[in-house]
């Protein structure tokens, strides 16, 4: 197995390394719970969308140092630039607001590659909202989730109020962000906010050993059926079934169709990736 490679992020707030084809991601703000802010967002978001188009990369794992995942927006950071600057139109704060969002949460919703959170501690606000953006969630066993939203007088932003739904239907998600409780581990998985529940003790080992399971198994394949997934929750019957023919011929006969097919008739593992 090879030695973990280092991906340099531009700063030390954001962590990144590749192994067992995993990109494991890490917020790396503890001692402020991992909170967002003008170094480590930005950041963020150009290393989600180079490990888009790397080939050593099967799946990416966002996740946070120390006992948090994010606590979301850090207000002592963001936007802090110039005093003195002209203050900006409400249309163009709104602008820039959708921009950061799309190229955030809406990017971590779209990439082309399964992506999974892995929560050791809380998820709040917008940090909740960047695992929800996510395909799956894993969480040590003292985690717990928040909207936290309400709290701090804001309505929520980076779509948490179109993930949570789908997740746990209408009237819970409005329960959860009107009361903005906390959902302990236990109950986000029978919820179905988190996927899988490990032992803090082994979280980190555990959750690496999950997603890389992922990650060795078909790339292109698992990226065509999040796409077929994505767009079958917005669309009828007909236009999903269109979507499915579409995505089967254009895949026909592709290196990992051929080498699943060669390993069922050999009665072996598929190997996609040397």
């Amino acid at each position: 197995m090879s030695e973990p490679l280092a991906i340099d992020t531009g700063t030390e707030e954001l962590l990144c390394r590749i192994e067992q084809r995993v990109a494991v991601v890490t917020l790396n703000k503890p001692e402020k719970k991992n909170a967002l802010g003008d170094v480590l967002t930005p950041a963020l978001r150009r290393t989600v969308a180079a490990l888009e188009d790397d080939d050593r990369v099967g799946c990416v794992m966002i996740t946070g140092a120390g006992d948090a995942f994010c606590s979301g927006g850090d207000v002592s950071e963001m936007g802090g630039g110039s005093t003195d600057a002209a203050p900006v139109s409400k249309s163009e704060r709104i602008e820039a607001l959708l921009q950061k969002e799309a190229t955030l949460t809406l990017r971590i919703h779209e990439l082309n590659k399964v992506t999974i959170a892995a929560l050791p501690g809380a998820a709040a606000g917008a940090g909740l909202s960047i695992a929800l953006s996510c395909d799956l969630r894993v969480a040590a066993d003292t985690a717990f989730v928040t909207t936290a939203f309400a709290n701090v007088g804001l309505s929520g932003d980076y779509g948490s109020s179109w993930f949570l739904p789908r997740l746990v239907g209408l009237a819970r998600a409005k329960e959860l962000f009107y009361t903005a409780d906390r959902v302990y581990a236990d109950e986000a998985l029978r919820l179905g906010i988190v996927n899988r529940v490990f032992p803090k003790a082994s979280f980190r080992e555990d959750a690496l050993a999950f997603v890389a399971a992922i990650a060795n198994g078909p790339t292109q394949t698992l990226g065509r059926m999040k796409h077929n997934l994505n767009r079958g929750v917005e669309q009828d019957l007909r236009a999903s079934l269109l979507l499915e023919a579409q995505q089967l011929v254009n895949a026909g006969g592709n290196p990992e169709s051929r080498e699943a097919i060669r390993a069922f008739m050999e009665k072996r593992k598929p190997r996609f990736h040397d």
